[in-house]
């Protein structure tokens, strides 16, 4: 009897392995209802970055309504299911391993560079197709996961369109500062390749605890430094707090910021008359889209006259990327969704056509530089 336990054990064990693994890699709509097709959303709904996260959970919403409103995908309707990833490596994981769990067909989301990597690693293990519409780093293509796609310019572009502003405006001596996440770290890294092959000189070269509240040392050793440009390349916490304090003690130069400080949030922070000025390389938001006002109209009036924020259009753009491979596979198999976004050919989208290089990322570049102007984002000249 002890013989045949072992065996039964054993069988039942191989058993559970293998249907772990046909859940891993299989095609079925997992907690979705019959006539529904599950996809997952990953993004930090909690913590520092939760505004920019709601926002792009709020264009998913919208996209997914419109989407079920005229018909949903092959017959089906689309169902999300939210996972809170807070912007951190281990948080992503989980989140992740809790939508592989509940067998998602398919992923949208991706904000903070950092937690995006582990997370689709995760993805990529379980053959999850995963679109990312605003984490950028140019670490995420290099992984090589057939499973991941970027909607979004990657850090090089960012970075150079940086560059190419302070030339325009004689900003020689540039100074730096990230935070030590991936993306920032990864933008910084960038940005002085950019600026040095533009001519000019990268005088400093910083990094900061992105939970400080005080900059004063650093924005003492900068002032002394009288740079003619200043780029922070981490989050509009922080972000807003090192732009107020820089005003404040009267720093010369521009003040520019990545997009991962690309939020009203960073102008409250700082205060509107510190903030008047601020620079921004980020991708427009939907107001700055031609063709995109019936969207930021539907937004304002669902959401209590909120505007759309940074990301908004990208994350609404995913979800009808997701929709029109879906429908172009005429399948929830995870390998002919993934098939079917890879062979996405000049899809058209608010503010942008998308198709996909060997890499999975976009052929040109989506960046512009926006300007803080009487507490508004405007287009910078």
């Amino acid at each position: 009897m002890k013989k045949w336990g072992s065996v039964i054990v054993s069988a039942m064990l191989t058993l559970s392995l293998a249907v772990a693994g046909c859940a891993n890699q299989g095609s079925s709509t997992g907690g979705a209802e019959a006539g529904e097709i599950l996809v997952g959303v990953i993004l930090p709904v909690t913590g520092n970055n939760a505004t920019d996260g709601k926002d792009m959970q709020n264009a998913i919403e919208m996209a997914v309504k419109k989407i079920n409103d005229s018909g949903g995908v092959i017959g089906k309707k689309l169902k999300i299911e939210v996972a809170d990833d807070g912007c951190d490596p281990q948080m992503a994981t989980t989140a992740a391993n809790k939508l592989v769990s509940q067998n998602v067909v398919a992923v949208v989301g991706g904000y903070c560079s950092g937690a995006t990597l582990p997370s689709s690693g995760v993805f990529k293990n379980a053959n999850i197709p995963m679109i990312v519409p605003a984490a950028n780093s140019a670490k995420l293509p290099t992984q090589g996961h057939d499973t991941l796609f970027l909607i979004n310019g990657l850090t090089p572009d960012q970075a150079q369109t940086a560059a190419d502003y302070m030339a325009a405006n004689q900003a020689k001596k540039v100074v730096l500062i990230h935070d030590n996440s991936a993306y920032a770290k990864d933008l910084a890294d960038f940005a002085k390749a950019s600026v040095e092959k533009s001519g000019g000189t990268v005088i400093a070269y910083e990094a900061i605890n992105p939970e400080e509240k005080d900059f004063s040392a650093l924005v003492t050793k900068v002032k002394g430094l009288q740079p003619d440009a200043t780029y922070f390349t981490g989050y509009y916490a922080a972000g807003g707090l090192m732009v107020k304090q820089f005003k404040q003690k009267g720093v010369s130069g521009l003040f520019l910021v990545g997009d991962g400080s690309f939020s009203e949030d960073v102008i409250k922070i700082a205060g509107a008359d510190n903030a008047e000025g601020l620079l921004i390389t980020a991708t427009p938001t939907a107001e700055f889209i031609e063709g995109a006002e019936a969207f930021t109209s539907t937004y304002k009036q669902t959401y209590n006259n909120l505007a759309p924020g940074p990301f908004s259009a990208l994350s609404y753009n995913a979800v009808n990327l997701l929709a029109d491979a879906i429908g172009r596979a005429n399948s929830t198999d995870r390998d002919a969704i993934k098939k079917a976004i890879k062979e996405t050919k000049d899809f058209k989208a608010l503010g942008q056509t998308i198709s996909f290089n060997a890499q999975n990322t976009l052929d040109t570049s989506n960046f512009a530089v926006l300007k803080v102007t009487g507490g508004k984002f405007t287009l910078a000249k």
